[in-house]
This record gives C-alpha cells, sequence and structure tokens, in this order.
C-alpha cells in the first residue's frame, strides 16, 4: 500500500523532554568508539571551550529516532515497517549538546514522493532547549520498498 501523500505538512509536537547526562553522553561515546575527551572530561570539555562534556554529532538520534518511530507507527500513514530502510541522515547544529540540557523535539513530514515503486519520506525534527532555542536540526529520509521491489 503506498504511503498517504497527505500527511505531508504534518507536524508532531513534542511528547516529552530529554535531560541529557554525562554518563549517557559517555555511554553513546563508548558505543561508536570515540575516546575524545570532550565527551567524558568536565575539565578538558572547559579547556575547549564548553561549559560542560559535549555530546558527540550523533548523539541526538537517541532522541530523534523515537519521534520517528512515533510517526512510523502511525497506521493511517501506511508504512510497512517491514519494507522500510533508513536512506539518509544529517544534522545542522546551532550549538553543541551539552549535559545537562533538557532538550524537545518537534518533527515535521516535510514530503512523501513515490518513485520507481518506492515510498519516499522526508522528516525534519527541530530539536530545542529548555529555553526553547534550536540546538539542532535533523532531516532523516525512509524508503519504503515497493512490493516489488
Amino acid at each position: 500500500m503506498p504511503l498517504d501523500q497527505s500527511f505531508t505538512g504534518r507536524t508532531y509536537p513534542p511528547q516529552t523532554s530529554y535531560e541529557v547526562s554525562r554518563e549517557k553522553i559517555r555511554e553513546f561515546a563508548d558505543a561508536i568508539g570515540d575516546a575524545n575527551p570532550v565527551y567524558r572530561d568536565p575539565e578538558a570539555a572547559r579547556e575547549a571551550g564548553h561549559p560542560d562534556v559535549i555530546a558527540p554529532p550523533t548523539f541526538l538520534t537517541i532522541i530523534n529516532l523515537a519521534s520517528i518511530n512515533a510517526i512510523v507507527a502511525d497506521p493511517e500513514l501506511g508504512l510497512d515497517y517491514a519494507r522500510m530502510v533508513h536512506g539518509d541522515q544529517g544534522f545542522t547544529y546551532t550549538r553543541p549538546v551539552y549535559a545537562g540540557d533538557v532538550l524537545e523535539v518537534t518533527t515535521h513530514i516535510d514530503g512523501i514522493m513515490a518513485r520507481a515503486g518506492n515510498d519516499f519520506i522526508n522528516l525534519r525534527a527541530d530539536i530545542t532547549d529548555a529555553a526553547g532555542q534550536k540546538v539542532c536540526t535533523t532531516r532523516a529520509q525512509l524508503v519504503v520498498r515497493g512490493e516489488n521491489a
């Protein structure tokens, strides 16, 4: 079943907030194998000009994934998860993510199109801090393979 293109333009407001901790940043840095001390040591981060440890650039996948999954799980959209693959992901930062940040995600469906028997859905997430200031915009493209693909 093709994706419902009328979902283009829909916005999904934040469902919860996420408090970034030093421990979560360290765990993520360990998981990706990055030993950079600014991800672990507050003093190293301060020496590099930051107020606390910073998160690796792809850290926001943790909170962004939950917002994407909420869209993917919407039965009205018609997305067959078993046929879905992640096509692309990008991050545009306004500032780094620091330990102690409290973040919220607002997700948008920027477009849905069909091409070569496959559906493509383009998502954008605006991630803001507790003051409502934008921290990062993420973009993701999901590809739903057609039944004959």
